[in-house]
């Protein structure tokens, strides 16, 4: 029965059952009686929630070791059956498909990547990625035990057309697909519900959860890849902004009048920023494995790349100005330059913040490299992190 349709009963015990999951989830292992005081659940509301728990297979019952046996009757503890469960995150990024799943102990259960060429269309890119999640843990995975997908997808998700770069339309009638349409894709494949975002939001969701910046408050993330966007957590919550437009940061002005952005301004971060303006930049590249391979012997890329820096240096000190983070953390393909990359960067940043933030300077290169945004796609599903707490849910998409 969908849950809108659940009598008043009905829904309450689904919301005792969700708070135990999801106690378990945060604290691991935890007797009955610690159940009860993290709940404030009745005794006997709490043994028959957790009976039906048990009995279904999602949360398990284990007595202690015998050093921990006391007289009486054994406590047990309860904890998630790690295969009762598991959700997949996807990015779709601009010219790759990465994957990620995690059991419901939030273990990664595996990660891969597959690139593919620029304007493939949807239904080739959703085939791309079910091919890719059927060989995560040596094809091993349940798909029968998802419970949930998230997505990660390249722009605003407010409702607008989600058409891959190079405009190659999936839908027969040869409209633009929406998010509504690649959701309805997703679930046909996997079967369960879809929830979608910018991805490379969730990107600076997962660096912040598991990667570079993990318990910082207050983060900027940038990621320099084929496109240039990031995200933003402030007071220790992910911000989406109020029309899902948060972490636009490739689309700041960098250099006024210069090269016309895909977004229609002139001079975005990402027309000098992403990989394709940087190989435009140095005569002769046109891959960015053999450009970054050449910086040691070749003066025209470093100074290239020294020039790319420098602009992004200057955004990042004006958002740094407006938000004040904590941690600043780098990542993309490009930040795989390292100190060629980063050295221009900190000077720039420090140039142009204000003195009293000079000291505070705090930059990281992103540590969850290509799988970052499929691991955070997994936080929309499992919405444990706490940096969700006051996020709101991506916007309703048809099918899920």
């Amino acid at each position: 029965m969908p849950h809108d349709q659940e009598s008043p009963l009905a829904r309450l015990r689904r919301g005792h059952e969700e708070l135990v999951l999801g106690l378990l989830r945060t604290h691991g292992p935890l007797s009955r009686g610690e159940l009860g005081r993290l709940t404030g659940l009745s005794r006997t509301t709490l043994y028959d929630i957790v009976a039906v728990l048990v009995d279904s297979g999602a949360v398990v019952a284990a007595p202690p070791a015998g050093t921990e046996r006391r007289r009486g009757r054994p406590v047990e503890t309860l904890s998630l059956h790690p295969g009762a469960g598991q959700a997949i995150g996807i990015d779709f990024a601009r010219r790759a498909v990465h994957v990620a799943a995690v059991n419901v102990a939030h273990e990664v259960i595996g990660s891969a990547s597959a690139p593919h060429t620029e304007g493939l269309g949807w239904q080739e890119r959703v085939d791309l990625a079910g091919r890719l999640v059927g060989g995560l843990a040596g094809g091993t995975l349940r798909l029968g035990a998802l419970s949930g997908v998230g997505v990660g997808v390249v722009g605003p998700v407010n409702g607008a057309a989600a058409t891959p770069p190079g405009g190659s339309p999936a839908r027969d009638d040869g409209a633009p697909l929406r998010h509504g349409d690649l959701s309805v894709l997703l679930r046909k494949r996997f079967g369960v519900p879809v929830l979608l975002d910018n991805n490379t939001r969730l990107a600076a969701l997962a660096e912040a959860t598991w990667g570079a910046a993990a318990g910082v408050q207050d983060v900027l993330y940038l990621r320099l890849s084929h496109g240039v966007g990031g995200g933003l957590v402030v007071g220790g919550a992910l911000h989406r902004g109020a029309h899902g437009l948060s972490g636009e940061f490739g689309h700041i002005t960098a250099e006024p009048g210069g090269r016309r952005c895909s977004c229609g301004k002139d001079g975005c971060l990402e027309t000098v920023a992403s990989i394709g303006a940087v190989l435009d930049a140095h005569p002769g590249s046109d891959d960015l494995g053999a450009f970054l391979a050449a910086l040691p012997g070749d003066p025209g890329a470093r100074r290239v790349l020294a020039e790319a820096g420098a602009r992004v240096g200057t955004v990042l000190a004006a958002v740094c100005n407006a938000i004040g983070p904590d941690v600043t953390v780098l990542g993309g393909e490009l930040a795989d330059a390292g100190p060629a990359l980063f050295a221009p960067v900190e000077r720039a940043l420090s140039a142009h913040l204000m003195p009293v933030s000079r000291p505070r300077i705090d930059l990281r290169p992103a540590s969850l490299g290509e799988a970052g945004g499929a691991l955070g796609a997994i936080a929309l599903v499992l919405h444990e992190s706490p940096l969700l707490t006051r996020y709101p849910a991506p916007d309703p998409v048809e099918g899920t």
